[in-house]
């Protein structure tokens, strides 16, 4: 029959390969579950909000984040010293910042987040006087000016005398023809 060398060699062999085929299993188990996607590399960005007139920080404000398309939005409130800090948001993405502080004009703006650190001062200021079509503007000055300097309308012929008795010549209402009188 079998020597004892014999049966020693075949029971080694046997026990080797017993624990290469277990070996084997443990390195390449099945897939389960999901599997593991790392989140996007993020951004940290603070957004200082002052006063224009005075520079002083602005506490309570809401600093909105706004992320392009339908991805949502994040609302922050400014601490003491007008500062507010996030750092969830993906870098590549583009953010609408947006600004809302009891007695200042709303704040909003478009930005590219494409640094891993960002810094935004904001001043805020307050509310304009209402635009009136009943006043003078700038932009008004710019275009008489161009008038005067033949760039534009001067070309053209003048308005009827028709088309001028409803409109006023001067801010104080008083239109350029007059009606006649009629005597009593």
């Amino acid at each position: 029959m079998l020597s004892r060398n014999s049966f020693r060699f075949l029971t080694i062999a046997v026990a080797l390969l017993a624990i290469s085929g277990m070996s084997l299993g443990a390195q390449d188990p099945p897939r389960r579950g999901r599997k593991y996607k790392p989140p996007p590399p993020t951004s940290r960005i603070q957004v200082t909000v002052i006063r224009d007139a005075d520079s002083k920080p602005i506490e309570n404000a809401s600093v909105i984040f706004h992320l392009d398309g339908d991805k949502g939005n994040m609302e922050l409130k400014t601490n003491e010293d007008g500062k507010s800090i996030i750092d969830v948001l993906p870098l590549g993405s583009t953010m609408r910042l947006q600004i809302i502080a009891k007695g200042f004009q709303t704040y909003g703006q478009d930005y590219k987040i494409d640094k891993s650190d960002m810094t935004f001062g904001i001043r805020m200021k307050r509310p304009g006087e209402q635009y009136s079509i009943y006043k003078p503007h700038d932009d008004d000055a710019d275009t008489q000016k161009n008038d005067k300097d033949g760039d534009s309308d001067s070309q053209k012929d003048p308005p009827s005398a028709d088309t001028t008795k409803d409109k006023p010549a001067d801010p104080n209402g008083q239109p350029s023809n007059p009606p006649p009188s009629k005597p009593q």
